[in-house]
């Protein structure tokens, strides 16, 4: 299958936080509440770009309270 996997990721991270109602600033709050420190513009940048690691995607996930993610729900 090809697919570009930039995009389905920040797809992906974009998918979860639209799920929990969650902004980009908000999440910078939630990514704080657990030790990571991001600007607001950073994390924009960084989720459009999709240029961010396996641990970044898991810290966020972390951060809005995701255990579970579904990968087919979002082919």
């Amino acid at each position: 299958m090809d697919r570009d996997w930039v995009v389905f990721t920040k797809g992906l991270l974009r998918a979860a936080m639209m799920r929990k109602g969650v902004t980009y600033k908000g999440l910078v709050e939630r990514l704080a509440a657990i030790g990571v420190r991001e600007t607001e513009a950073n994390l924009r940048n960084k989720i459009s770009r999709g240029g961010f690691t396996g641990t970044f995607l898991i810290q966020c996930l972390v951060a809005m309270d995701i255990s579970t993610l579904r990968l087919d729900d979002l082919t």
